[in-house]
């Protein structure tokens, strides 16, 4: 008589705890989503930043040669 009584009170209970389960599965699954979408944009800003780092050393080496160029030819004249 005793289980009788109690089923339904361990029934509503797991239940209740389920629910909060998949509450705290789905608050999870946001906060991961946010911050893999947080981890890509800083990846982005990275390789821009890296790419805008080697445009200017493209850059300083091409001025570098042309002068290196330029002492060049004057040794020989």
């Amino acid at each position: 008589m005793l289980a009788a009584i109690q089923a339904p009170i361990i029934m509503m209970s797991q239940s209740r705890q389920s629910e909060k389960d998949r509450i705290s599965a789905g608050h999870d699954y946001e906060v991961n989503l946010k911050t893999e979408l947080e981890i890509l944009q800083r990846h982005n800003k990275m390789d821009e930043m890296r790419q805008s780092e080697i445009t200017a050393l493209i850059e300083i080496q091409a001025h570098q040669i042309i002068l290196m160029e330029k002492l060049l030819d004057g040794k020989k004249a």
